[in-house]
């Protein structure tokens, strides 16, 4: 099975409209010109999270989960890079390859193209411990007569700030297979990790690096130059910090305040971010974490939250004391993402209203989140099922459990048009046999009767283009079993299911 797909949930169309969103989320000038040359400065390729753009002829990405990503034309693409360097890739969003010790001009397509529109996304190994890789994005070579096209970015963005566990040290893809990479593949945002091995929160006399500190910087070095934080804002920010602190003698009190300021200082980058303040997995400064989060919320930011992640880990979950594996990233997704998403979906706002006192307990850890938006009633008729015609229409679903606890469960859905022309706004339908009810979803909306379900798309995934795919999640209730579910048609057309 693919480990992770890059999936677009914003149409292709639109060159001038993608480029500006790509703009806000990476921080590409919205009023250049889309090239299409393939070039650092060639505004159709997106450059998500922190890199260092200072010479427009070789970008740098100074976090590991920096990527860029792009479409393009032809039948081949080349990457220009100046030294040695380990890096990911991914093109038409199939399972992500491992190229080591690669410099100059550095072939992707060793076997060419079919001819016609393509995806490109590539993620550097960079500078981390032992490894000292030159991540310098110098341009894409491609076809005679090809061009780039303007990346497909996702509308939402979340940030995660930690340590080596953040970055996935251990793992099998370091950054691609750690927590933070998974949520936002699992929640359809762009994503970016901020970590250092063996940061801590609070900067310390026998050198360990505060992560806080360098969060106001460009990359993790000291002298790394100030971030510009206009370059985008991030919708959410995780943060799991304190795992390495303790070794480090950093008393509690210190930590709890300048836990608090630190979330002060992300709120005042991001006004309008969700603010998530994970517990170590290894429990350690757990009580002084919580007591940072009310103090925050007291003051009045009720769009800050303390995640306490007891259990999470499962029994064979870790490589080795402390770092997760892939299994235990897995996890630790499968519980996380339902959190962030119940969030981003219901943002308040960080001043509190006079109504309305901040929040003084924290969401349980046995359950999944409690906020439920209202589920209105479906029409009493639902429309017919037809069989597909044999012309250019036809749909294909994939329905998996993400993620089972007692009375619930978390579901995935992808919906592909098997057809040979887009589809413009749809609704998929399908029927529960065992009383499961939904009570949240995510990058589609959605009203149940009875046992049947009926999800539409939201304005940023509305068209599926002929052969693409999107996808969506949903949290459910389920007390006793929990069969799948049956009778998967969109728009009226039944679906072959998988």
């Amino acid at each position: 099975m693919p480990l992770i797909r890059s999936r677009s949930i914003v149409a292709a169309g639109a060159a001038g409209l993608v480029a500006m969103l790509a703009a806000t989320l990476t921080g590409l000038p919205p009023a250049q010109a889309a090239a299409g040359d393939g070039t650092p400065t060639d505004a159709n390729i997106a450059f998500v999270g922190r890199w260092d753009r200072s010479n427009s002829t070789a970008y740098v990405p100074n976090w590991a989960g920096a990527y860029l990503k792009t479409g393009f034309t032809g039948t081949t693409v080349k990457l220009r890079q100046r030294r040695t360097i380990d890096l990911y890739y991914s093109i038409d969003g199939a399972d992500f390859r491992y190229l080591t010790n690669v410099s100059g001009t550095v072939n992707l397509t060793p076997s060419p193209l079919p001819a016609g529109n393509h995806t490109l996304l590539v993620s550097y190994r960079v500078v981390a411990g032992s490894y000292t890789g030159d991540a310098v994005f110098q341009g894409l070579t491609l076809d005679s007569g090809a061009r780039t096209l303007p990346a497909a970015v996702r509308p939402r963005l979340i940030e995660f700030v930690g340590d080596s566990i953040t970055l996935g040290t251990t793992s099998s893809r370091t950054a691609l297979t750690a927590y933070g990479w998974l949520t936002g593949e699992q929640l359809g945002t762009e994503h970016t990790q901020l970590g250092y091995g063996g940061g801590c929160l609070v900067a310390t006399a026998d050198g360990c690096v505060s992560v806080a500190t360098q969060f106001l910087r460009t990359g993790y070095a000291a002298n790394s130059p100030n971030w510009d934080f206009s370059r985008y804002q991030a919708d959410a920010v995780v943060i799991n910090l304190g795992t390495n602190d303790r070794s480090h003698g950093v008393s509690g009190a210190d930590f709890q305040n300048q836990y608090a300021t630190f979330i002060r200082t992300v709120r005042g980058k991001y006004p309008r971010a969700a603010i998530f303040a994970l517990r170590t997995f290894s429990g350690r400064y757990a009580a002084e974490t919580a007591a940072a989060v009310t103090a925050v919320t007291g003051g009045g930011d009720r769009n800050v939250f303390y995640v306490d992640t007891t259990g999470w880990l499962p029994a064979d979950g870790l490589s080795d004391s402390v770092h997760p594996n892939d299994a235990g990233h897995r996890a630790i997704t499968a519980r996380l993402a339902p959190i962030v998403a119940a969030k981003l979906t219901t943002t308040p706002t960080p001043t509190p209203t006079p109504t309305t006192a901040p929040p003084t307990t924290t969401p349980p850890t046995t359950t999944p989140p409690v906020t439920t938006p209202p589920v209105t009633t479906a029409p009493p008729t639902t429309p017919p099922v037809t069989t597909p015609p044999a012309g250019g229409t036809g749909c294909g679903v994939g329905y998996a459990v993400t993620g089972q606890w007692q009375g619930g469960f978390q579901g995935e859905v992808t919906i592909r048009n098997t057809g040979t022309t887009p589809i413009a706004g749809w609704t998929l339908q399908w029927t529960f046999a065992d009383g499961q009810r939904v009570s949240q979803a995510w990058n589609a909306s959605y009203t149940q009767s009875g046992g049947t379900v009926r999800a539409t798309n939201v304005s940023w995934n509305s068209t599926i283009a002929a052969g693409a795919t999107v996808s969506f999640g949903f949290l459910a209730d389920a007390t006793g079993a929990n069969s799948r579910p049956t009778g998967f048609a969109l728009d009226g057309t039944a679906c072959a299911v998988s």
